[in-house]
């Protein structure tokens, strides 16, 4: 899946999009990939003599990923949102540096009508550097709000 079908999905858009493509997608699994580059907006933060991506967007962007998987079983997806109801177990074990290509990896574990349980992965060149298990409900999305007059 590329990045124009991923963002037919998600409803993210620059600079919240932390998916850049899909490699492989089952009704219990998905692979996605996420290319960090120096011109990330966080990095000019986080930190300016040593960037590092921080782990809540790691974690953002497995809960994306994850989020293509719930979506695309779904006909009705653009009424709907995957919102992030709570992760456990949130690991850290080296920092996601510029240049790295992050392999996020979301199993399913758990399912029900509005609810979804996942635990995943991330790795860069096959070396674990976060791993989390994660809660999704499925929501309603609300009708795009009026500008005031």
């Amino acid at each position: 899946m590329d990045i124009e079908e991923i963002r037919d999905i998600l409803p993210h858009r620059y600079p919240f999009l932390l998916v850049d493509r899909i490699e492989e997608l089952e009704a219990e699994r998905i692979v996605g990939i996420k290319n960090v580059t120096i011109n990330e907006p966080f990095f000019a933060g986080h930190f300016p003599d040593y960037p590092v991506m921080p782990g809540v967007l790691v974690v953002e962007a497995m809960a994306q990923v994850a989020g293509v998987l719930v979506l695309s079983q779904i006909a009705d997806r653009k009424n709907k949102l995957v919102l992030l109801a709570g992760v456990d177990g949130a690991k850290f074990r080296k920092p996601v540096r510029p240049g790295d290509q992050l392999r996020i990896e979301m199993k399913l574990t758990k399912r029900k009508a509005t609810l979804a349980k996942m635990y995943g992965t991330v790795t860069v060149d096959g070396v674990v550097v976060a791993e989390a298990e994660m809660f999704c409900v499925l929501a309603d999305r609300p009708s795009p709000a009026r500008p005031a007059p």
